[in-house]
């Protein structure tokens, strides 16, 4: 059974910083695409960033380009996404997700909230 348990987020001021992680079991991770995702109040699911398996690929919505960074250790099965100089409007749920058919899955999510 895949299991994702995200964690690391909080209530943070307007250009600060957050790692979020996120914890993999019941598969093999280190063969699988992994997702950031992301859920504002009263609004759809939003696609933050994308790596490969071997963490030599990524990828980023145009909006967090040059502020997160992605990445995984496949030895410790878990994605990391590092937030800098947080902006309010990225306040939402992140959620991680698998991108693989073989296993699908995505995590509760863990809360960021940025404000002054």
């Amino acid at each position: 059974e895949v299991q994702l348990v995200e964690s690391g987020g909080g209530l943070v001021q307007p250009g600060e910083s957050l790692r979020l992680s996120c914890a993999a079991s019941g598969f093999t991770f280190s063969n699988v695409f992994m997702n950031w995702f992301r859920q504002a109040p009263g609004k759809g699911p939003e696609w933050v960033s994308g790596i490969n398996s071997g963490g030599g690929y990524t990828s980023y919505r145009d909006s967090v380009k040059g502020r997160f960074t992605i990445s995984r250790d496949n030895a410790k099965n878990t994605l990391y996404l590092l937030m800098n100089n947080l902006k309010p409007e990225d306040t939402a749920v992140y959620y991680c997700q698998t991108n693989s058919n073989r296993w699908p899955g995505r995590g509760q999510g863990t809360q960021v909230t940025v404000s002054s």
